[in-house]
């Protein structure tokens, strides 16, 4: 086993202990303090008259595991992207795959407010699918749309774009209130039953992006180079950005729009595991899962004791990394 192998498997083993850490801080710290004791009694000991109960069950312990799961799954699909697009730019939140959702969503509040769970989450990954159908294919036809910065401009102009129309499509049908929930990513209205609802779908999307880890390592090296060692390109791209839809999709119907998790985790991940995706990955999901929940715990102090949304944070951590990329990386391809 090589040395970035070595520590990859490293991360990957103590990532469950700060996660558990992550867990305890962020249920007892917040615009109201709960004791060590109060924590414990509630998981093993639940009264439902207790304030402090009810808030662990009901708000913060779903918050911080929400929190985990939409982590891991944004930057799954990062990193995904990257792979299959040799794109170091590529990530849901950029490429107009999160916009999409958020469009669709929007669609469906106006026209069926009565959709279930299931329903908003389908039509979630279906936004999603259009978002980047949209953008990939618009940068197909441009001359040199698929290097990029000009890709990141795309996705950036269609995202503002479909965010226009959804934000028109909320004033005009009264529903901006219910409409901000999906651009301001409100951690503390984390749906415990949608969770539930949610995992089926976003295991699909993990298990593919695991299948397909191995292929998308010589995918990521050029296509002429995947098809010389007997890749079938075209269909390990469609079952990558299957699942990029379906983990975007079930993030965005769970919270929200949340950008730069899924640029920011795959580059830092790379930087452990060298250009192996099949340490990438799962190092992308595990990263993810803990910058998140560190995202939304900076959140709850920044303007203490108001909360900031927790996509200001992770814009605080994501714009000068961007920046950092288009001026050391230039307009080449390299993922």
């Amino acid at each position: 086993m090589s040395k970035k192998a070595k520590l990859s498997a490293f991360i990957l083993i103590i990532a469950p202990v700060i996660a558990l850490l992550f867990v305890v801080v962020s249920v007892r710290y917040g615009a109201k303090e709960i004791s060590a004791k109060e924590i414990w009694d509630s998981v093993f000991h639940f009264d439902e008259n207790n304030i402090d109960h009810q808030i662990i069950r009901i708000s913060r312990l779903p918050r911080v595991i929400g929190a985990m799961l939409i982590g891991v799954f944004l930057a799954v699909s990062g990193a995904l992207m990257q792979g299959i697009t040799h794109n170091y730019l590529a990530s849901p939140s950029i490429m107009g795959v999160s916009d999409g959702s958020v469009f669709l969503v929007t669609v469906c509040m106006v026209f069926m407010p009565d959709s279930g769970s299931v329903s908003l989450i389908a039509i979630s990954m279906i936004g999603s699918a259009c978002g980047a159908g949209i953008v990939f294919g618009l940068a197909w036809l441009i001359p040199r749309g698929m290097t990029p910065a000009r890709l990141a401009i795309l996705g950036t102009v269609i995202g503002t774009f479909l965010g226009g129309l959804s934000q028109t499509l909320a004033s005009y049908f009264q529903v901006s209130l219910g409409v901000s929930l999906w651009y301001n990513a409100r951690l503390h209205q984390l749906d415990p039953e949608l969770i539930r609802i949610a995992i089926p779908f976003a295991l699909v999307g993990l298990v593919l992006a695991a299948a397909v880890s191995g292929s998308v390592t010589a995918v990521s090296l050029g296509d002429d180079v995947a098809a010389g060692l007997g890749v079938r390109t075209k269909l390990v791209k469609g079952l990558a950005m299957l699942a990029v839809v379906i983990l975007t999709g079930v993030s965005v119907a769970l919270v929200g729009k949340i950008a730069f998790v899924g640029l920011i985790i795959p580059h830092i991940a790379r930087m452990f595991a060298g250009a192996d995706y099949r340490w990438i990955i799962p190092l992308s999901g595990v990263l993810g899962g803990l910058f998140l929940p560190l995202c939304d715990l900076l959140s709850r102090f920044v303007n203490y004791p108001f909360e900031t949304p927790v996509g200001v944070v992770t814009a605080l951590f994501g714009v000068p990394f961007f920046l950092y990329l288009i001026r050391t990386r230039g307009d080449g391809k390299n993922a």
